[in-house]
């Protein structure tokens, strides 16, 4: 196991981190008014389910981010081990045991929590983030499953999109929720991120603080998750494409867009 587990209290819900493969997270999420649950990414389902009768709760959904088999692997086997039918979400009929396509703005419920869907094409062209807020609406952050859209400190491959797409997931979509989102991203990518975002912006003093706090977070397993979308537009350079540091990095371009996709090919071979 790469990480501990964690749990995680916030306004109306309990998020459990649950590490899976190598460096993967599932999320199971706990309304904590009605004790109902969802799973995202359940590609350990026997994880799942020992956290689920521990927890006592009761799991009647799966949030999907992406086909991908890291995320989405696991959605069959569970969807046969556990007794009750499950809903299972996401935007991209190539998911297994899909019943509820999603799309931008799709609304459904986890007990009294709110869940809104946002497309965010670019990694996969079905990629889709669940923002998870409270019933009241008011109190409190409210979280945002990102998948392989949105790392702490970077964003995925843009295997089936563009930089138009992502500068459109990144920084209209996720950029427009409460800044104090938290943020739970579907790897442990943390210190390889925020080591090319150094790189990008070597002044950037946030950037140092958080690799000095995420290594001595990875020095006794625990996980870097969840930042907050405020953080992100602080530190990340794929949230941070308006910047002048940034755009001069990405050599001069004043396009936010152009600068996305500059990054982009930089990242991808970028060795720390």
């Amino acid at each position: 196991m790469h990480s501990t587990l964690e749990d995680v209290k916030l306004a109306g819900m309990d998020i459990k981190i649950l590490p899976a493969l190598q460096d993967n997270y599932m999320y199971l999420i706990v309304d904590q008014k009605t004790r109902e649950a969802a799973v995202v990414d359940p590609v350990d389902p026997e994880l799942v389910i020992k956290t689920v009768q521990e927890a006592q709760v009761t799991l009647n959904k799966v949030l999907t981010t992406h086909h991908h088999w890291d995320h989405a692997g696991g959605n069959e086997k569970l969807v046969k081990l556990w007794a009750q039918a499950l809903d299972v979400y996401g935007g991209d009929d190539r998911i297994g045991a899909l019943n509820h396509k999603v799309k931008q703005d799709d609304t459904f419920t986890i007990g009294s929590l709110n869940v809104t869907c946002l497309s965010t094409p670019c990694h996969t062209t079905g990629h889709i983030c669940y923002h998870v807020t409270a019933a009241d609406g008011s109190s409190g952050e409210g979280a945002v499953f990102t998948g392989d859209t949105l790392f702490q400190g970077g964003c995925g491959r843009f295997f089936e999109g563009t930089p138009e797409e992502m500068y459109e997931a990144l920084c209209t979509k996720l950029s427009a929720l409460p800044d104090s989102t938290k943020v739970f991203c579907g790897h442990e990518y943390t210190l390889q991120n925020m080591s090319f975002a150094r790189h990008v912006e070597p002044d950037n003093a946030v950037i140092q603080e958080r690799i000095e706090w995420a290594k001595h977070r990875r020095a006794s397993q625990d996980p870097t998750v969840p930042s907050t979308i405020g953080e992100e537009k602080s530190w990340n350079p794929f949230m941070r494409v308006h910047e002048s540091t940034v755009q001069k990095h990405a050599g001069g371009a004043t396009d936010p867009i152009v600068t996305m996709g500059k990054l982009r090919k930089e990242k991808d071979t970028f060795k720390a």
